[in-house]
């Protein structure tokens, strides 16, 4: 098993039986941090899969250092965000425990957007997680904990295993390294312990991404790709709910291709990519994905090239649509420059 994995790494949803070499339950903690919690966990529950989740590279390096060192064959580390992983790479109803230790509290007013936990994406946590699943929390942030507190009360799919919303004494946790700091500065934690609603149905869906063919674009037009490449100017559109920014275009010294570096927002997924223009013998243009990173085509790859080439129709009237496989009725999807 390779040290950590990205989501764009994986098939989706994964398989995880493949992956840890064996069937067991599934046990996440989201946001491991320098991998304390998660090495524990792993050791305490050698009876499960336990997947963690962390964006910190300087984290996932130090938590897969712990792992080798304490012989862990039951611990598999990604670098995700937790909507995507959950959505994109866990069935309904796979996950038997879920552990958020000290999430960031996102303080500054404008960044209170950015905070993990709220009611929908207690949802999303719900049509991942088994009836009856455990689901713990601990923070020490004051206002954070009013929102965490607000919203598992409103939420239907989550009851308390207290007989109150949460404990200020959690006996016989591993504390975290954040957590020492903060209990060691007088800080207060609260630790939710809940569970998984067994006869809540989740009613929103969150359906796992699908993937299209690879795109591929034939274009003739009365231009070349320097020309293109000349041309370009850094815009962005919105097409429905995706998101896509072409950033800047590159041009290759060796074979003359043209890479334009592009964002792809479609939720729950984030992709940076290239889409790259080359020319062929016959003077036809081909626009397709490049194989830098691990692109995936999704429906928001296919409507990124064509929405390039739909730049290069106003450019250039005379273009003509040679061949293409592009999925979807691109046509008629409302499209907003900004």
């Amino acid at each position: 098993m390779q040290e950590w994995y990205k989501v764009e790494q994986l098939p989706w949803p994964a398989d995880w039986a493949t992956l840890f070499g064996r069937e067991a339950p599934l046990v996440l903690e989201i946001g491991f941090g320098s991998g304390l919690f998660l090495g524990e966990l792993a050791r305490r529950l050698p009876q499960a899969n336990v997947i963690g989740l962390e964006i910190s590279i300087p984290s996932l390096r130090n938590a897969a250092r712990k792992v080798h060192r304490l012989g862990l064959t039951n611990v598999c580390l990604l670098q995700a965000d937790a909507h995507s992983a959950l959505q994109v790479l866990c069935k309904p109803g796979s996950i038997v425990g879920v552990f958020i230790n000290f999430p960031d509290p996102w303080p500054k007013k404008d960044h209170l957007d950015r905070r993990l936990i709220d009611e929908r994406f207690l949802s999303l946590l719900a049509s991942r997680m088994t009836p009856g699943g455990l689901l713990d929390i601990a923070t020490d942030h004051d206002e954070y904990a009013v929102q965490i507190t607000r919203s598992l009360l409103r939420s239907p799919y989550f009851t308390s295993r207290l007989a109150k919303v949460f404990t200020l004494a959690d006996e016989g946790r591993v504390q975290t390294k954040y957590e020492q700091v903060a209990l060691l500065e007088g800080r207060t934690p609260r630790y939710y312990k809940w569970r998984r609603d067994e006869s809540a149905v989740v009613q929103e869906s969150f359906p796992i991404p699908k993937e299209l063919a690879m795109p591929h674009v034939v274009l003739r037009l009365p231009a070349d790709v320097t020309e293109i490449g000349r041309r370009f100017q850094p815009h962005a559109v919105a097409i429905d709910a995706t998101r896509i920014r072409f950033v800047d275009a590159y041009q290759s010294l060796g074979d003359g291709r043209l890479l334009i570096e592009t964002y792809i927002n479609e939720e729950p997924l984030f992709q940076r990519l290239g889409l790259q223009l080359r020319a062929r013998p016959t003077g036809e243009i081909v626009i397709s994905l490049a194989e830098v990173g691990f692109p995936r085509p999704t429906r928001g790859v296919h409507l990124a090239i064509s929405s390039v080439v739909e730049w290069l129709r106003a450019e250039y009237p005379s273009l003509v649509v040679v061949q293409t496989n592009l999925q979807g009725d691109h046509a008629d999807t409302t499209k907003q420059r900004y």
